[in-house]
């Protein structure tokens, strides 16, 4: 083994360490007894005997059962609504010629440059006028719009590299514009809309700025929020509780990605494998 190979090897080791380090102080803590944690040192790892009722506590006082099935809902129908419209958006400018398609791209795409931070207050009124804040729709609304955009520039970008016979060939065959797209242009380009997919629950499973704006009810409020709430001046929650929140909802990603990790894989080549 040459020098610059290990060099490397020492690198992504140290880089490894790096990354697993506050996973590991959050699996330690987390176990610790809470009238034990303030004279122990947070690296130094103890029975884990108070690992469960941390658990336990935070699962019940944080409300997170109510949180953790409205969430599950969020992470799949705004995930699978944004990948979507995103697909059909991409398929229209690219498939369909959209007449000023590349416009309409950079309109869709516009949304996303402004920080969500200056839309918070507009965002709030806007829902409080339409009865939309604090329930589960106005949650699914907001979480596929800001999805949009993203989704759109992929799809947009993956339907470029389908060549323009395929389609041609489906219409001179007879099939619709709506069967083209849902029989051949979606099975075709299934890796990237699991990969977009996967992303987009991710980021919506671990929101907390949008839950903590437009949400206040436990069955409404997301995980993140409800978390946060446990830290606050009436959830009183010491850290090793916190930590074992964190740790509950923290697990399904880290499922999701487990489980789909070959899916995910083949979909960031947006599907060239």
């Amino acid at each position: 083994m040459g020098g610059s190979q290990r060099l490397r090897k020492a690198a992504v080791i140290v880089l490894g360490l790096v990354w697993l380090a506050p996973i590991y102080l959050m699996l330690v803590n987390a176990a610790k007894p809470e009238d034990t944690y303030v004279d122990s040192s947070a690296w130094v790892p103890a029975d884990i005997s108070g690992l469960w009722d941390n658990i336990s506590t935070a699962w019940t006082r944080g409300h997170l059962s109510e949180s953790f099935s409205a969430t599950a809902v969020y992470s799949v129908t705004a995930p699978a609504l944004s990948v979507l419209i995103g697909a059909a958006a991409g398929y229209a400018i690219v498939a369909l010629r959209l007449r000023a398609g590349f416009l309409w791209l950079v309109v869709i795409f516009t949304s996303s440059v402004f920080p969500l931070q200056m839309l918070l207050m507009p965002l709030f009124t806007g829902y409080v006028d339409f009865d939309l804040y604090d329930t589960r729709i106005g949650m699914i609304l907001i979480y596929t719009v800001v999805s949009v955009a993203f989704t759109s520039f992929v799809m947009r970008n993956f339907f470029s590299g389908i060549a323009r016979q395929t389609f041609e060939a489906a219409i001179v065959d007879g099939a619709s514009t709506w069967r083209i797209f849902w029989r051949i242009y979606l099975p075709m380009s299934t890796p990237a809309l699991v990969a977009l997919f996967i992303l987009q629950a991710t980021s919506v499973w671990n929101d907390l700025l949008l839950g903590l704006t437009l949400t206040r009810s436990e069955e409404v409020r997301p995980l993140m929020a409800s978390l946060a709430a446990l830290q606050g001046n009436y959830g009183g929650a010491t850290m090793p509780v916190l930590l074992a929140g964190g740790l509950i909802v923290s697990i399904p990603t880290v499922l999701l990605f487990l489980f789909t990790q070959r899916f995910f894989a083949r979909g960031l080549s947006l599907g060239q494998f």
